[in-house]
């Protein structure tokens, strides 16, 4: 299986997770880990730094920002494609935007702000926090992005975190990504503020879901949320333990959550090229719980 990156093109996605405690967070079955699978990485944590960030990202930068997606390349397999046409929504305050920089390019990508102990995490994939190992630079999160409109404005990253199977193997069945925001200018937490949805682990399988984002490749143009709603199924394809979702959505769905049962339970991650308009994306399991335990009290 060959792996390859592209800036615009197809979308991605797929997941899931257990019961939660109150502030979300669950019990996973328990299944292998390296002794430590969290990877960390400091954003902005001056005030100068998160001003930066806030001027750098203009109308006309957001806009012209790059959808970012991925796609397996599975030479000799057939095609194929099913339905799964997105559908417009209502800009929601719990979804948004996420804009990064890989070098001196722009990217964009959707993200989910999360119930947490801090109250300032956002869930989106580890290929928007992470690349080839290195951590982006200029993340921020615009809550209920609607054709150019912040209501909620725009928050800076203090924290970046991702799996260390994505981080150091770009290993798919992990890539999932957590951003610890500042508080905004008046002391705000982003959930206070805009709200955010419970995160679960460990849940079953095969299970109605719901993803959200921002598809920005064509023929979107990235300035509406949208969404997709079926039941999930397993990675026969590649042989991921991804799970798949009929949905049309490209480049810039990335990162976007998926809903199961009113709590987070997976992000849009990957397409193959062989198989259009399916999106796939990790389970949620006790690897990316570390992740998220980790950020949540960060």
């Amino acid at each position: 299986m060959k792996l390859r990156s592209i800036a615009t093109g197809l979308a991605l996605a797929a997941g899931l997770s257990l019961s939660l405690t109150p502030t979300g967070t669950a019990t996973a079955a328990p299944q292998d880990r390296p002794a430590s699978s969290v990877a960390k990485h400091a954003a902005a944590t001056t005030k100068a730094e998160q001003q930066r960030i806030i001027d750098y990202w203009t109308p006309s930068r957001m806009r012209n920002a790059i959808p970012l997606g991925t796609q397996r390349e599975l030479k000799g397999k057939p095609g194929g494609s099913t339905g799964g046409t997105a559908v417009a929504e209502v800009a929601q305050p719990r979804f948004g935007k996420v804009f990064f920089s890989i070098g001196r390019s722009n990217y964009v990508c959707s993200g989910t702000a999360t119930n947490s102990t801090n109250g300032d995490v956002v869930t989106t994939a580890g290929h928007c926090v992470s690349d080839a190992g290195t951590f982006v630079t200029n993340f921020a999160f615009v809550p209920a992005y609607d054709h150019n409109s912040r209501p909620y404005g725009t928050w800076t990253a203090q924290t970046l975190l991702t799996t260390s199977q994505w981080l150091n193997g770009e290993d798919y069945d992990y890539d999932t990504g957590f951003a610890v925001m500042n508080e905004n200018a008046s002391g705000q937490s982003l959930t206070g503020l805009v709200g955010g949805y419970p995160i679960a682990f460990g849940q079953p399988r095969g299970q109605t879901m719901k993803a959200y984002g921002y598809p920005a490749a064509r023929p979107f143009d990235g300035q509406s949320l949208y969404s997709c709603t079926g039941v999930v199924v397993q990675d026969t394809v590649g042989g991921s333990t991804d799970q798949g979702l009929s949905c049309n959505m490209t480049g810039g769905s990335s990162g976007g959550g998926w809903i199961q049962n009113g709590s987070l339970s997976s992000v849009t991650s990957f397409g193959y090229t062989s198989v259009k308009n399916v999106l796939w994306g990790p389970y949620f399991g006790s690897v990316i719980q570390d992740v998220y335990d980790t950020a949540a009290t960060s």
